[in-house]
C-alpha cells in the first residue's frame, strides 16, 4: 500500500513515452483543492497517461463509482430469480423445500414471470449501492493510507481493506435500504405487489417511513461483514495469486491473465463472504415478510437452524455474483484505461531496515 503516488500530468505523457523503458516512481504533490491521493511507488502506467485520468482524482473516484454500477447493477439484476428462490427458502422452508423445489413451486404458482419478481427496486437498489461501495472505498482507502503513512499502511494493509470497505458500505446501505424492503415485500408477500410502483405506496400506508428503514439495522449486520470479507478477502487472494501461483508481478502478465486472476479472486472471496452474512440475509428477509416485527423477533422465530436455511442457493449466487462483479469492474478499469495501481510491494524504506537488521544480527 504504501508511499502514494498523487497524479501523472498528462502532458508529460509524450515525453515519458519517448524516453527509455525503465521504472520511475512518482511522489505526489499537494494540490489547492486538497484532495488526497495515494503516493504508492509505481510504474507508471501508459495507459494512465492516455486516458488523462489522474490516480484519486475526483473524475477517477467518479469513474470508479460508474464501475460500481455497472458491475452491481447488472449482477444482482441477473441474479433474480434465484433470489426469488432463496428468499422464498428462508421465509417459508415448508414449502420451499430446496432450491430445486423453490423453482418448481414459484413457477406453479406465479408462471414463469414469478422468478422475475423484484427485479426494477434490485436494478436501482444495487446500482446506487454498488456506485457507494466501490467510489467509497477507493476513496476513504486513499485517505486511511494517507493517515498511516508508508510503512504502516503496507503493514496492517488487510486492516486498511477492513476500515475502508467498513467506512463505504455503511453510506452505500443507506442508500440501499428502501429498495431492498421493497424488494423482500414483493418476493416474500404474496400478492403484495407486482411492480416497484405497486410496492412503494403500500409499503408508506403501512407502515410510513419507517417501512423504508426499519431493515437497515440488520442490513448492515449483514452487508459490512460482508462487503469487508469481499474486498479484504479479494485484496490479499490476488496478491497472493500473483506471488505463489503465477510467479511474476502483474504488470507481466497479459490483460486477459489479469481478469482471470481477478474472476478467481473474485469467487474465493464470494464464498467467504457468504459465511460471515449468511444469518443476517435471514433475518432481513424476515424482518421485511413480517410487517411490525423486530429484529430480536425476526431471530427468534427463525431459530438457529432458519438461519442457515437457503445457505446453498446463497453461495452459488454470491459466489458468482462476487467474481462477476470484480471481472466487470476491472473490465471497466481497462477498457477506459483508468490507473489500476497492482498488488502492494513492501516500500523500500521498510527493506533497508529489514537489512540492516539482519547484517546486525550477522
Amino acid at each position: 500500500m504504501g508511499d502514494y503516488i498523487k497524479s501523472i500530468d498528462p502532458t508529460t505523457a509524450e515525453k515519458s513515452l519517448q524516453e527509455p523503458k525503465v521504472k520511475r516512481r512518482y511522489t505526489c504533490r499537494s494540490r489547492k483543492n486538497g484532495d488526497l491521493y495515494p503516493k504508492r511507488l509505481l510504474a507508471a502506467s501508459t495507459d494512465a497517461l492516455q486516458s488523462g485520468i489522474q490516480f484519486g482524482s475526483n473524475k477517477y473516484l467518479a469513474m470508479c463509482g460508474l464501475a460500481g454500477i455497472m458491475s452491481c447493477g447488472i449482477t444482482h439484476t441477473g441474479m433474480v430469480p434465484l433470489d426469488v428462490v432463496k428468499c422464498r427458502i428462508q421465509v417459508d422452508p415448508a414449502t420451499y423445500k430446496n432450491t430445486l423445489n423453490g423453482f418448481r413451486v414459484t413457477i406453479a404458482n406465479d408462471g414463469i414471470r414469478g422468478l422475475a419478481i423484484g427485479w426494477a427496486p434490485t436494478a436501482i437498489g444495487y446500482s446506487l449501492q454498488g456506485m457507494h461501495k466501490f467510489g467509497l472505498y477507493e476513496f476513504f482507502k486513499i485517505k486511511y493510507c494517507a493517515i498511516l503513512g508508508e510503512e504502516w499502511s503496507y503493514k496492517y494493509r488487510t486492516s486498511v481493506y477492513l476500515a475502508a470497505s467498513a467506512s463505504a458500505e455503511f453510506f452505500a446501505d443507506i442508500a440501499l435500504s428502501p429498495m431492498e424492503a421493497a424488494k423482500v415485500r414483493m418476493q416474500t408477500q404474496p400478492g403484495f405487489a407486482r411492480t416497484l410502483r405497486e410496492a412503494l405506496p403500500k409499503m408508506w400506508a403501512q407502515e410510513g417511513f419507517h417501512s423504508f428503514y426499519k431493515g437497515l439495522p440488520p442490513l448492515w449486520f449483514r452487508q459490512i461483514p460482508y462487503t469487508m470479507m469481499k474486498f479484504a478477502c479479494f485484496e490479499r487472494t490476488v496478491e497472493a495469486l500473483y506471488k505463489y501461483v503465477l510467479s511474476k508481478p502483474r504488470d507481466d502478465c497479459s490483460k486477459p491473465q489479469q481478469l482471470v486472476v481477478t474472476f478467481v479472486g473474485g469467487y474465493i472471496a464470494g464464498v467467504f463472504c457468504v459465511l460471515v452474512s449468511h444469518p443476517a440475509d435471514s433475518i432481513v428477509s424476515k424482518l421485511n415478510q413480517d410487517a411490525g416485527s423486530t429484529m430480536v423477533q425476526a431471530a427468534r422465530s427463525l431459530g438457529m437452524s432458519g438461519l442457515w436455511k437457503g445457505f446453498v442457493p446463497r453461495v452459488a449466487m454470491i459466489g458468482t455474483l462476487t467474481a462477476l462483479q470484480w471481472f466487470i469492474y476491472d473490465s471497466f478499469k481497462i477498457y477506459f484505461l483508468m490507473p489500476r495501481p497492482p498488488p502492494p510491494e513492501m516500500p523500500i524504506s521498510m527493506k533497508a531496515k529489514l537489512e540492516s537488521d539482519e547484517r546486525k544480527r550477522k
